[in-house]
């Protein structure tokens, strides 16, 4: 119960706000009539998209908000949107598109982690944006994501503030340098992406499926379709007090279940199978056997009952609804109706049949919520609505029941049961990745290159990394690795620095690794010291090799593998080396193959984890490496060298 209460609570919120661009020849008296006509203006243009969506928990709505403090007056909106990030997404694509179509109005829009569209785009934002400086820089503005730029130093442009800026100063910078606030092309793609297919894409969201309800709940879906997501809502996120009301249900009696069509988004669809759940015998909701093909029916009628029982449970059954005011009592509904009309939002259905009645009815229930939203101490609970419902529109069960063999079919749900591979297919395209040709994973094993491994490895070991962390190279292939040697030299013999003597003890002492540990000296040396500093580098090395040699016979020397090739000892450098080596035609020990076991270790890695997530395959996937799933791990690479 408590996990319960504690995932109803956890509920995702986005915060829209529009502006107006500033205006010295509008009336600053009459700013609250401007935006109020603004608000009845965007509501009733995008009705016919806003009307018939499905929301999880909120629709789209806007209100007017007076100024306080430095923020000017402005419409605002927020909506809860759950579990389903898709209502998030759309309401970023009614944004962009608002301010499309009034290109004097601005918007910005955030949600609970803050700026979202920065971590949609997170892998394209400059070096300078970060949470700490990017508050009020996020804007839409002409259909389009603006990004107001911090000056890159201070006072090199007098127009860009060096602190983020308030809400005025944007607008106004805004306004007077639209061109040069536009976002980089890689940003506004990444958020193009996310919102791309709209509005098509929202009949790509419903779920059709055949449910045996109660004749009440299917005259009540016929006139709110959206009472569905809260039925879904009170059944997903129920509790031991709210199943006590289905112990005996007393609005919604089983005896008159009828089989029906109901439109669900895939969210609420998903909520909805994925529970599993026994109604009380005293119920009266038995199933049949799962074996019967219309078991899945039955089973979702009986958890939605239970969702519309709890919520009208949760109301008294003589509610008073004096308080309640009517839609078409409003001032805001005529002139709202005839925009309605002059947008064709009826498609030329005649006045007063069915169907006209049904849009008129979702028209009104739009209304309601997002263009007249009345005050929380006036709305309407969702049990409140379906009492009212109830008891307001005429139904006959008979009629109903006729309507039974002339059901849409059902959709597929095979969508719940995705395999690994589309599960993979899902996550490259939700991150933008998407192969350029169709390879069988059969061919994709077969033609897997693991020096990418190493090059990925290499190019990741090269990148800079601060106190927030390293860069990962997510394309490796499009940035081959370079190694320069003696630049690499020059700079450890920068680190290492001038040395006063060299000696020949085991054991480093603490003076001779001060440098190591200092940033002090990587300055450049006069060129008197170039033969010290040259001495000091060959003395390293002569302590590694003595190292290489001593652990070459060990457990630890044994396990790393070696080249095949063996190189003879040239000629010693210096007298110490002349007494450990005094054959001059021993070979040394094979050096190790660096890329061989950096990659062999690490596939040893990923094939431990048996398919699940590790720290080898975040690693990898990281840096844009993709492993084939039945990779060997004890890898053979054939050298040309």
């Amino acid at each position: 119960m408590e996990e319960t209460m504690k995932l109803a609570t956890m509920e995702d919120t986005v915060e829209y706000r529009l502006f107006l661009i500033p205006d010295e020849s509008r009336d600053s008296d009459k700013h609250k009539e401007v935006l109020q006509k603004y608000i009845e203006r965007i509501m009733t243009q995008f009705a016919p998209m806003l009307v018939p969506y499905i929301w999880q928990n909120q629709p789209f709505n806007l209100k007017y908000k007076p100024g306080k403090g430095s923020v000017p007056a402005h419409m605002f909106g927020v909506t809860k949107f759950g579990d389903n990030i898709e209502d998030e997404w759309f309401i970023v694509y009614v944004i962009k598109q608002i301010t499309k179509e009034f290109p004097e109005l601005v918007a910005r829009i955030e949600d609970n982690d803050g700026e979202f569209l920065l971590i949609e785009a997170a892998d394209f934002l400059p070096k300078w944006l970060d949470p700490d400086n990017s508050t009020n820089r996020v804007f839409f503005h002409h259909g389009e994501l603006c990004i107001i730029p911090a000056p890159r130093t201070p006072g090199a442009e007098s127009w860009l503030p060096t602190t983020p800026p308030t809400i005025p100063q944007a607008l106004n910078i805004i306004a007077a340098h639209p061109e040069k606030i536009l976002a980089s092309e890689s940003i506004r793609a990444a958020v193009s992406r996310r919102i791309r297919g709209y509005p098509e894409k929202i009949q790509v969201s419903l779920h059709r499926a055949h449910c045996f309800l109660p004749a009440g709940i299917v005259a009540v879906l016929k006139q709110r379709p959206r009472l569905v997501s809260a039925a879904v809502q009170a059944f997903y996120l129920r509790d031991p007090i709210d199943l006590r009301a289905c112990r005996v249900f007393k609005t919604f009696l089983p005896e008159t279940r009828i089989m029906t069509s109901v439109t669900f988004t895939k969210c609420l669809y998903a909520q909805l199978v994925q529970q599993r759940f026994v109604p009380d015998r005293r119920s009266g909701y038995m199933l049949p056997p799962p074996s019967d093909p219309q078991y899945r029916a039955h089973e979702l009628g009986m958890k939605l009952a239970h969702g519309f029982e709890i919520l009208c449970s949760k109301c008294s059954p003589h509610f008073s609804d004096c308080k309640k005011s009517l839609v078409t009592a409003s001032p805001l509904w005529a002139s709202f109706l005839a925009s309605l009309k002059k947008d064709d939002y009826f498609k030329g259905l005649i006045e007063g049949s069915a169907q006209y009645r049904e849009r008129l009815e979702m028209a009104e229930n739009y209304f309601q919520l997002s263009v007249n939203r009345p005050e929380s101490s006036l709305a309407m609970s969702p049990g409140e609505e379906i009492l009212t419902l109830l008891q307001t529109i005429p139904f006959d069960i008979e009629d109903l029941k006729k309507e039974e063999a002339n059901l849409p079919p059902e959709d597929d749900d095979q969508w719940l049961d995705l395999s690994p591979d589309q599960l993979d297919q899902l996550l490259q395209e939700a991150a933008g990745k998407k192969e350029s040709e169709s390879i069988s994973k059969e061919e994709k094993e077969q033609n897997y290159d693991l020096t990418q491994v190493s090059e990925s490895m290499k190019a990741f070991i090269s990148k800079v990394s601060t106190h927030k962390g390293a860069e990962l190279p997510q394309e490796p292939s499009e940035a081959p690795i370079t190694f320069d040697a003696d630049s690499f030299l020059n700079y450890f013999d920068k680190i290492l620095g001038p040395r006063p003597h060299e000696s020949d003890s085991d054991d480093l002492d603490d003076e001779e690794f001060e440098c190591l540990d200092s940033d002090d000296d990587l300055e450049t040396h006069e060129p008197g010291e170039e033969a010290s500093l040259k001495g000091t580098l060959n003395n390293l090395k002569s302590y590694m090799a003595q190292m290489d040699q001593e652990l070459a016979h060990t457990c630890i020397g044994k396990s790393f593998t070696t080249r095949k090739q063996v190189e003879p000892v040239s000629q010693t450098t210096d007298n110490n080396s002349d007494e450990e080596d005094s054959d001059t035609g021993e070979s040394v020990m094979a050096p190790v193959d660096v890329d061989l076991n950096l990659v062999s270790n690490i596939l040893e890695s990923y094939s431990s984890q048996a398919g699940l997530a590790g720290p080898a395959s975040n690693l990898l996937q990281s840096m844009g490496v993709q492993l084939p799933d039945s990779i060997d791990h004890r890898p053979t690479i054939t050298r040309t060298d």
